[in-house]
């Protein structure tokens, strides 16, 4: 494989590069996570593809590379997706909610895959929050088996599910930059070979112009996704003020609910500080009853119900999303 010739055609800046076939971004995407590109030629590819930014078809090649490497699970309950949860971002102003979204879902038996990074760069990570909440990380796919079987919630480091995806998302130390990978691993659905048709993929945007190229893709990819304006690069919705939330299958496209705009009237009552400690009591506190759900979680939950499977119909989803959202955990 001539990593040069790639090179020649993505390297040569914004007006004059041009974008990888989907065939041919494959293949070179599966020789990255591999780890069978040199360092030099490595460096050059992540860094190009990051200046003209990754095409369609190089983001769906990427994709099916991934596929054909990601360790794969199996759904635990017939007829529910799992609801998948990348996190490599943390939280740095506001308290990471994303874990009361996960406990939310525990709570009706809908099961759900998180996977990311262990520490944020400063940040706090969910990781850090799940752990308060005595979710611990699973080392390896059995492990993240039995918790999704046995628990229904299971947090699992993107290395045990997929090492060479892994190791180009460590390379953002080496680079001082993101790279590809980290565009891949919001996407990746280690439920993508099930027959059931795959998982539910929960994945946020920050920029405008990435929301509409996820959208492009998700009209041709496989399996399905509900995709929105993330919290601080987190996959949970802003608790001031909802996004945007749009449901993808089967190639259709459903907007399940609109984003708020205008002045803010009555501001929830979320946590004042982000560390990890006091986000956790705070989520406790809120599963007891303590506290209210903020509304935009609450219909963050209501999508992913009817994305799930666990009804077909959205009027009862957010009905089920509004009593089970305001119960005490007991209920």
């Amino acid at each position: 494989m001539s990593y040069a010739a790639y090179i020649k055609e993505i390297g040569r800046g914004e007006q004059a590069s041009r974008d990888l076939p989907y065939d041919e971004a494959k293949k070179l995407f599966g020789a990255m996570l591999d780890g069978g590109v040199p360092d030099l030629e490595l460096g050059a590819i992540l860094l190009s593809l990051r200046y003209k930014t990754e095409s369609l078809s190089e983001v769906l090649g990427f994709c099916a590379a991934l596929d054909e490497r990601i360790e794969q699970l199996k759904p635990p309950r017939a007829g529910l997706k799992p609801v998948i949860i990348p996190s490599y971002n943390g939280a740095r102003r506001q308290a990471n909610l994303m874990p009361l979204l996960v406990m939310l879902l525990k709570r009706i038996g809908v099961p759900v895959l998180i996977h990311g990074v262990l520490e944020s760069e400063g940040r706090v990570a969910a990781a850090y929050v799940f752990r308060e909440l005595g979710i611990l990380p699973q080392a390896n796919k059995r492990g993240a088996q039995e918790a999704l079987d046995n628990e229904g919630v299971a947090f699992v480091p993107i290395g045990a599910l997929a090492p060479g995806l892994s190791n180009l998302l460590a390379l953002k130390s080496r680079l001082g930059v993101r790279n590809s990978a980290h565009t891949v691993a919001k996407l990746a659905d280690p439920f993508s070979a099930d027959p059931s048709g795959g998982g539910l993929r929960m994945v946020s945007v920050t920029h405008p112009a990435y929301a509409t190229k996820l959208r492009e893709f998700f009209a041709q990819a496989p399996g399905s996704a509900l995709l929105m304006r993330g919290t601080e690069g987190e996959a949970f919705a802003n608790p001031k003020r909802r996004p945007q939330i749009e449901y993808f299958h089967g190639g259709e496209t459903e907007i399940l609910f609109e984003a708020e705009h205008g002045v803010i009237k009555n501001l929830p009552h979320i946590p004042e500080e982000s560390d990890a400690k006091t986000t956790a009591q705070w989520i406790r506190e809120t599963l007891e009853g303590e506290h209210a759900v903020p509304l935009p979680l609450i219909n963050q939950f209501a999508c992913c119900i009817y994305a799930a499977g666990y009804t077909t119909d959205f009027t009862q989803a957010k009905a089920i999303a509004a009593v089970k959202a305001r119960l005490p955990l007991a209920a």
